[in-house]
């Protein structure tokens, strides 16, 4: 669930990851690469009010709707630009879009959802699919019960319409991993630029949902791994406060700092879809920490007026790792300064604090959380042990590229009463948290912090692992805080946001601040499937 560089040894990982020299010049310019060629599609970023309105004045069925977004994956996710982000497809879409439509037929409505279809990262339960966290050992594995937010979004009238590819294991296997490869998925491109990356862990729904292959999908995420895919995609993402929205039912890594969240095109989407599936789940612990658990529509918070008056502080700290992410930025806070917002420079006392002690926690956390997954759902693997040892005996398939050392460095770690580990767990959240974020907006009396989410996709590279330049969602995943990125422009083509930052439970502060800014910018552009991005043309005249 997490994007894996942040948390992992930080300083020696940039270190390796330089960029590379840029490519000989050629005297001769190269014509600018065709887009791969992509049908036209009537559901062409198409909104869930615009979808719910079709259906709801009988335009449009649920089934029909379902069969488009289909026929969309087989078009250009099989086929064409072959951006393979679906691993796998609910047999049982169409059957429920049917029932769906027979409900509305009988004048029943669920709600904004009714008939919509969505996609799920390929780490959540959903019957009767397979979930595998794109690993072969689980290929095979079919829980007999949904995740409570699937039960959610089946309650509020979704269609299930397939489970999206990932970075296998939520990028927790390899220091050396590639984003948005999986043993069983392969690996999931970047609809802007094909060999671009589309970022982990939730590479295949932010691919998915920027593509049009269906209306919203959900995202998981332990350290960014919801904020990179959608700010590399050109979408909104929502890290909600850990424990607005159920795990259960989830692949773990981090019991502290794992959660799901919305990926959408718009705030819009994202709030109707956050409404849907946030929802106080007795078997989670971290429900217990919300004390008002009163259901809030997120949808009342589309504010477009909500940046006059707002005070933001940019945390330059996070800044100065790509300088066309930077420039972007600086048009953001000049567009929030347009639409009243008070924007004064801030700084995260303790940030950087916190990168070793996170990765030992999530060490701890993933050896125990995984192992009482696999023992509760009856996967065909009982242990993280065992998982180790089918790597190793198929690792032509499943370790082409690179190793299992972190699977190996969590089994030897010992249980969650070890003193080194709840030392780590509390050290990490207090200085996220309460000495970090929280320290942060008291300082200047501010409603959020923002930076720039990423820097633009690199090249996808399965040989060196990602090129991770740098990026500004770590402290809220660490301080179990909200976080959401918004599309503040691209960089040559490719897209880059901006995400905002607050304490816990701000979710509604922070919709609010994301859709006036998104209002303001309009900065969203759809993807264009480039085989790869072209060179720039010098112009002679100048």
């Amino acid at each position: 669930m997490r994007h894996l560089p942040l948390a992992i040894a930080v300083a020696a990982l940039l270190a390796a990851c330089q960029p590379a020299p840029p490519p000989p010049k050629s005297a001769n310019a190269a014509p600018p690469p065709a887009a791969a060629e992509a049908p036209a599609f009537a559901f062409e970023e198409a909104s869930v009010a615009d979808l719910r309105q079709q259906l709801a004045n009988g335009s449009l069925t649920s089934h029909a709707l379902t069969q488009a977004y289909l026929d969309r994956i087989a078009a250009i996710d099989k086929a064409g630009p072959a951006l393979n982000s679906v691993i796998e497809l609910n047999p049982n879409a169409l059957k429920e879009a049917d029932a769906l439509d027979a409900e509305r037929k009988a004048g029943k409505s669920r709600g904004p959802l009714h008939g919509i279809p969505v996609l799920l990262k390929d780490n959540i339960d959903a019957t009767p699919m397979a979930n595998s966290a794109g690993s072969l050992a689980l290929a095979e594995h079919h829980p007999k019960t949904d995740a409570f937010l699937v039960a959610k979004l089946r309650e509020a009238g979704a269609v299930i319409l397939g489970k999206t590819n990932l970075s296998e294991w939520a990028n927790f296997r390899s220091t050396r991993a590639t984003s948005g490869w999986s043993g069983r998925g392969g690996q999931t491109r970047n609809p802007y630029a094909l060999d671009r990356n589309p970022c982990g862990s939730s590479a295949g729904t932010g691919t998915a949902i920027a593509a049009n292959l269906a209306a919203v999908g959900i995202g998981t995420e332990t350290d960014g791994s919801i904020i990179c895919p959608s700010a590399v995609a050109g979408l909104v993402g929502i890290k909600p406060t850990v424990g607005l929205v159920s795990r259960s039912g989830i692949i773990p890594i981090s019991v502290s700092q794992d959660t799901a969240g919305p990926m959408a095109r718009s705030v819009a989407d994202a709030a109707v879809l956050l409404t849907a599936i946030a929802a106080p789940d007795a078997h989670d612990p971290a429900a217990a920490e919300r004390k008002d658990s009163t259901p809030i529509d997120y949808s009342a918070h589309l504010k477009p007026g909500a940046l006059k008056g707002a005070r933001l502080g940019v945390v330059r700290k996070l800044m100065g790792y790509q300088p066309d992410t930077d420039a972007a930025m600086e048009r953001a806070i000049a567009a929030m300064k347009a639409a009243g917002a008070t924007v004064v420079d801030a700084e995260i006392p303790t940030l950087g604090q916190w990168d070793n002690d996170e990765f030992q926690v999530l060490l701890y956390e993933f050896k125990d959380g995984l192992n009482a997954y696999l023992a509760g759902s009856g996967a065909p693997h009982a242990s993280l042990a065992e998982l180790i040892t089918f790597n190793a005996q198929h690792a032509a398939r499943e370790m082409p590229f690179f190793a299992q050392e972190i699977f190996e460095q969590a089994n030897a770690k010992g249980p969650l009463t070890d003193a080194a580990y709840i030392a780590a767990r509390d050290k990490t959240r207090r200085l996220a948290g309460p000495d970090g974020i929280d320290a942060a907006l008291k300082q200047q009396n501010l409603d959020a912090l923002i930076a720039p989410a990423m820097s633009p996709a690199w090249p996808t590279d399965p040989v060196n692992g990602d090129h991770f330049l740098g990026a500004g969602y770590g402290a809220a995943a660490v301080a179990r805080y909200p976080s959401i990125t918004v599309p503040m422009g691209d960089v040559h083509g490719l897209p880059v946001g901006v995400v905002f930052m607050g304490t816990a439970w701000s979710e509604p502060r922070l919709i609010e601040l994301g859709y006036a800014f998104e209002q303001a910018s309009k900065a969203r552009k759809p993807p264009t499937f480039l085989p790869t991005l072209a060179p720039e043309t010098p112009d002679a005249t100048r």
